[in-house]
């Protein structure tokens, strides 16, 4: 019976390495095995679902796993080869019944990749065909069960008119974020941000005796406020206010609503504009940070409304949520604001850190040649994109500023791919004006050094730009 489990066990690794190939490296190395050549009926050998990336994982995955198994690595290297010609001759049948790649055909889709490895390790063991029968019909189901439950994981959409692409990174990402039903699940397959923030983190400023002034610091938030000057503004939006609000984080320390709510007490302005990341931590139950919204944005008074984009901390079953409270929400779309007749568009991009689905040539699809755009997006990650499309000014959050910084040295950490000249402040990036807020609430832990949160209220004027210095080399 050992020998038997080994053989199953072997089979699922063996079977499982494709999958976990493509959802670690995306669309890097992935030829087709076939090169997208046709067969004499004109359908493909194989399809773009074999690729040469997920052979060579399973041939080196169940090659090196062989000595564990009690396997020798050619004995390894062999049933590797049988289960992967026999995958191939699965996907070779589908293609001559006129089935598109990824159809699931139970039965057929194991049969093969089992059958062969399967005779070949049991004649190693020395098992009955009896007991080979029995391995045989275990993975069958296993490997059956499992891919049932990893499409619906990774590939199901979860809303109507799903707005994002179906592919098992974006997927699994937001399973781990929002499709688990409890908190208890959430927090297992989010184990890392558990141990970083919550264990080694909060331990060592407490053991430091820097937690409680950093939680204060945490609840001082600045009003800075912004001109930013461009030739191309239409007249009639000359004296333009925004307030930029982002990185909200509001379930993530007591107090932080009813401190921003003081603040915008007296501020009148004409647009809204919530750059992201409305939850505190990337996990976890998303009604408290919307039950403080819901307090929150009653506040806001703005003559045009409030948009908003998505962050890396928000799950997109938020957003019916979010426009219940009277917050548009722009997933790679464009939404016009006029004004006696003229119009400037906001460009909202989706998550371009954790999820990296920031489309901006998307976004700016329904936006006029020669319109004057502003690029809002949770980060700065998506700014040469977004230069290139031509977008007058580019606003976005994300990196808090540092968070922890330095006195005179600036953020230990941005946590952004986008160079550090982007990580808080104005910056330019060729004809493009740029603004990264330090946002309003704090990540990870509720703590701020050297570096205090903001709400950002921005005035556009027709005037010249102001020279900015040299561009930066990136």
């Amino acid at each position: 019976m050992i020998e038997a489990a080994t053989i199953v066990f072997y089979l699922l690794w063996v079977n499982a390495l494709p999958p976990l190939a493509s959802l670690l490296c995306g669309d890097r190395w992935r030829r087709p095995l076939d090169g997208g050549r046709l067969w004499r009926d004109r359908q493909p050998i194989f399809g773009p679902h074999k690729t040469i990336r997920g052979l060579l994982a399973s041939l080196t995955g169940g090659t090196m796993i062989g000595p564990l198994l009690g396997l020798s690595w050619p004995v390894a290297a062999i049933a590797a080869l049988l289960a992967m010609s026999g995958d191939l001759l699965s996907s070779f049948i589908k293609r001559r019944r006129i089935l598109q790649s990824g159809t699931d055909v139970v039965i057929l889709d194991q049969l093969f990749e089992a059958l062969f490895p399967v005779i070949f390790l049991g004649l190693i063991f020395a098992l009955s065909w009896g007991q080979m029968a029995a391995v045989l019909i275990s993975f069958i189901v296993i490997a059956y069960w499992s891919s049932f439950f990893w499409q619906r994981i990774t590939s199901r959409p979860v809303l109507e008119n799903y707005p994002r692409p179906i592919s098992s990174t974006v997927r699994l990402r937001e399973w781990r974020a929002c499709q688990i039903p409890t908190a208890r699940w959430q927090s297992l397959f989010n184990l890392n941000s558990i141990l970083s923030d919550l264990v080694f983190l909060t331990v060592l400023f407490k053991i430091a005796g820097l937690y409680e002034q950093g939680t204060r610091n945490a609840l001082k938030i600045e009003v800075v406020e912004k001109t930013f000057f461009s030739p191309a503004l239409p007249a009639s939006f000359e004296q333009f206010r925004i307030l930029l609000l982002t990185d909200l984080h509001l379930d993530g320390i007591d107090g932080l609503t009813d401190t921003l709510i003081n603040h915008l007490q007296d501020i009148e302005i004409d647009l809204c504009l919530i750059g992201g990341d409305i939850r505190m931590q990337t996990y976890g139950p998303i009604e408290p940070c919307l039950t403080h919204l819901r307090r929150l944005l009653p506040h806001v008074r703005s003559r045009h409304g409030l948009l908003g984009v998505l962050g890396n901390h928000d799950c997109l079953e938020m957003t019916p949520d979010f426009e219940e409270c009277g917050l548009i929400m722009l997933i790679n779309e464009a939404w016009p604001i006029t004004r006696n007749g003229e119009q400037i568009w906001i460009v909202g991009a989706d998550d371009p850190h954790l999820y990296r689905l920031a489309d901006a040539s998307q976004a700016f699809r329904d936006v006029p040649a020669e319109a004057f755009s502003i690029f809002l997006a949770h980060s700065p990650e998506t700014y040469k994109e977004a230069a290139q499309l031509q977008a007058q000014l580019y606003l976005c959050g994300h990196t808090h500023g540092g968070q922890i910084c330095l006195p005179q040295r600036g953020p230990i950490l941005t946590n952004s791919r986008a160079p550090r000249f982007t990580a808080s402040g104005n910056w330019q990036y060729q004809q493009m004006q740029g603004y990264t807020s330090r946002g309003a609430g704090s990540s990870s832990i509720p703590l701020r050094f050297n570096c205090p949160g903001e709400i950002t209220l921005i005035t556009l004027s027709r005037g010249a730009a102001i020279p900015s210095p040299p561009e930066p080399t990136v």
